[in-house]
């Protein structure tokens, strides 16, 4: 099985960790293809940098495709481009917030989530409640730390994330979701830690991922994730990559 893993932002060192994270979840047969955009924003920190990365990102999805992935999944817990990507695909598409939310909701009641920048929490918020999770997510911190700032060892992200739990426990959280892919590397001492599920999306979504392809099950091509018509607008985009504006 060949997963394709794609980093829609075009920081080089975090798809390393993203690819590192969904290696260490995969099935001893998977194969985890990392993947990321040539042009678009170093990080997707809102609604603006999430529009910027969605070309890029669907034309990794097309790429993956044609090198015969079996499935794909976006990593970016805002599952930016989702639905144009299930659109694209003929393979299955994992978002990692939406995996994320179903994973936590088989091993807790309630949960809580714990991003990076204020100004992402809408967004989760909205696709919560797209998903039909509202009534289980007791509530969505921000812990204002810069996505890139993850790498930082001196970011001081685990303590401010670890905190957060606590204020979500305290709310009757039962499980926690990590609202970044960047954040995959303190999940297992997290869940030490506090005791309680801590969901990485990445991990999630690679489980996921393998079901679909082992139950043969894809995007339905009727109704909303119906075959786009015009993929010349990907391919004009696609030639301009690397090109200096």
């Amino acid at each position: 099985m060949r997963i394709a893993v794609i980093n829609p932002n075009t920081t080089v060192s975090m798809t390393g960790r993203i690819v590192a994270a969904a290696t260490a979840a995969a099935g001893p047969e998977t194969a985890i293809v990392g993947l990321q955009p040539l042009i678009g924003p170093e990080a997707i920190e809102g609604p603006f940098d999430g529009a910027l990365s969605v070309p890029g990102l669907l034309k990794q999805i097309l790429l993956a495709e044609v090198d015969g992935a079996d499935a794909h999944i976006i990593a970016c817990f805002d599952d930016t481009g989702l639905d144009a990507a299930r659109a694209l695909a003929t393979k299955p598409v994992i978002g990692i917030g939406e995996a994320s939310f179903h994973a936590v909701s088989l091993v807790a009641h309630s949960f809580c989530v714990v991003t990076t920048l204020s100004r992402s929490a809408p967004i989760i918020e909205d696709n919560i409640h797209r998903y039909g999770f509202s009534r289980r997510c007791r509530r969505i911190f921000a812990s204002d730390i810069p996505v890139l700032d993850l790498e930082k060892p001196d970011s001081g992200a685990f303590e401010r994330i670890s905190e957060f739990i606590r204020q979500g426990v305290a709310l009757g959280a039962e499980g926690v979701v990590l609202g970044c892919a960047g954040m995959a590397q303190f999940a297992a001492d997290l869940q030490r830690e506090h005791l309680l599920p801590v969901v990485d999306g990445v991990s999630a979504a690679v489980g996921l991922a393998e079901m679909l392809v082992r139950c043969r099950l894809a995007p339905s091509k009727r109704g909303a994730w119906a075959a786009p018509t015009r993929l010349g607008v990907l391919d004009s985009f696609a030639d301009r990559q690397g090109q200096a504006p």
